[in-house]
C-alpha cells in the first residue's frame, strides 16, 4: 500500500511540473512568441540568428562539461531546483528589460537578451539532465509508458491554455508593446515557480556510483571516439539527430517570414501557437499508431520528410494569406511531437 501511494505521489509531482512547465514555455514559445518579441526589438535577421545560436548551442556545449561532473552526485534534486530557479530568474530579467527599455532603448533590451537567453539555456540544460536522472530512478520501466502518456496529455492541455492566454493578451488593443510581452514573461516566471513547488516533496532515490564512472572530464572526452567507433547504430543516430536539428533551427523563421511578408498583427502570434499545439495533440495519436505498427524508425523517417517539405509549403502557402499559412504551424506541431 505504501509503495502504491509513493508511486502515485511521484506521478502527480512529475505531471504537476510538466503541466506548469508547458504553460510557462508557451509564454516564450521558440517558434512563435520569441521570434515575434525579437522582431519588435530589431528587424536584423543576423542578430536574430545569433540569439538562436546562443539558445540552441549553449546547452549542447555546456551539457558535455556539466554532465561529466553531475554523474558524481548521488542526488540531483538540488541541481534540478537550482536550474529551475535560474531559468525563472531569466524570465524575470527579460521582462524587466522589455518593460524599461523595450520602447525607448530597444538596442539595450536586445543586447541584454544575449545574457538572459544564455542563462535560460544553460540552466535549462543542466536542469534537464537532473530531471531525466530523477525520472529514471523514480519511475520503473514498466510504468513509464502510462506515465509519459499522462504527462503528454497534461502538457498538451496546458500548452493549449497557454496559447489561449497568449491569444487574449495580443488580441486586446489595450495591452500595447512592451506591456504585452512583459505580462507573458512574468506569467512564465510565475509558472516556473509554481512548477518547481512539486519537487520539494519528491523523495529522490540515490544514484549508484560505481568506480568505473568516476572518470575525469579529460578522460571522458578521450573515450568518445572509441564509443562512436564501437557502436555504429549510436553513431548513425547522432548523425541523423544532428542533421535533423537543421530542420528545427528554421522553425522560428516561419514566424518572421509571416511578419515580413504578410505583416500579421500580434493576434496571430497566439493563433499560430494554438494551431501548433493542436497539431501536437492530434499527431500524438497518429505517431502512437505509427510507432506501434511500424516502429520508431519509420516515425523518424516520416518526420524528416515532413520537415523537408515544410519550407516548400511555406513559400507556397504564404501566397494565400495568414489563415492558410497556419498550416505550417500545424505541421510544426507534428514535428515537435514526433521528434
Amino acid at each position: 500500500m505504501q509503495e502504491a501511494e509513493n508511486k502515485k505521489r511521484t506521478y502527480i509531482i512529475f505531471i504537476w511540473h510538466a503541466a506548469f512547465l508547458s504553460l510557462t514555455m508557451s509564454m516564450l514559445d521558440f517558434n512563435t512568441v520569441l521570434p515575434s518579441l525579437i522582431y519588435n526589438l530589431t528587424e536584423s535577421k543576423i542578430i536574430f540568428g545569433l540569439l538562436y545560436s546562443v539558445m540552441l548551442g549553449t546547452p549542447l556545449i555546456f551539457n558535455i562539461i556539466l554532465s561529466s561532473f553531475m554523474h558524481l552526485h548521488k542526488y540531483k534534486k538540488k541541481i534540478l531546483l537550482l536550474g529551475i530557479y535560474i531559468r525563472s530568474f531569466s524570465f524575470l530579467g527579460m521582462a524587466a528589460f522589455i518593460w524599461f527599455f523595450g520602447r525607448q532603448l530597444p538596442s539595450l533590451a536586445i543586447a541584454s537578451f544575449f545574457f538572459w537567453i544564455f542563462l535560460f539555456s544553460i540552466s535549462g540544460g543542466f536542469a534537464g539532465i537532473a530531471y531525466s536522472d530523477i525520472i529514471g530512478k523514480s519511475i520503473e520501466k514498466r510504468g513509464r509508458g502510462k506515465f509519459f502518456a499522462s504527462k503528454q496529455f497534461a502538457t498538451s492541455a496546458f500548452s493549449f491554455i497557454g496559447g489561449i492566454v497568449i491569444l487574449n493578451i495580443f488580441t486586446f488593443n489595450s495591452i500595447p508593446f512592451p506591456k504585452n510581452y512583459t505580462i507573458t514573461l512574468i506569467t512564465g516566471f510565475a509558472g516556473l515557480i509554481i512548477a518547481s513547488i512539486a519537487f520539494w516533496f519528491i523523495k529522490e532515490p540515490p544514484s549508484i556510483l560505481e568506480d568505473e564512472n568516476k572518470i575525469s572530464f579529460k578522460i571522458f572526452i578521450k573515450k568518445v571516439p572509441s564509443i562512436l567507433k564501437k557502436d555504429t547504430e549510436f553513431t548513425r543516430f547522432i548523425i541523423v539527430e544532428n542533421m535533423f536539428s537543421f530542420t528545427l533551427m528554421i522553425f522560428p523563421f516561419y514566424m518572421l517570414y509571416a511578419k515580413d511578408t504578410l505583416v500579421v498583427n500580434g493576434a496571430y502570434v497566439g493563433y499560430y501557437l494554438i494551431i501548433q499545439t493542436v497539431g501536437t495533440i492530434i499527431s500524438n495519436i497518429l505517431w502512437g499508431l505509427v510507432s506501434n505498427k511500424w516502429g520508431s524508425k519509420i516515425l523518424v523517417r516520416i518526420c524528416i520528410i515532413i520537415g523537408g517539405l515544410i519550407p516548400l509549403l511555406a513559400l507556397l502557402l504564404i501566397r494565400f494569406g495568414p489563415n492558410f499559412y497556419s498550416i505550417i504551424f500545424f505541421l510544426v506541431g507534428f514535428i515537435i511531437s514526433g521528434r
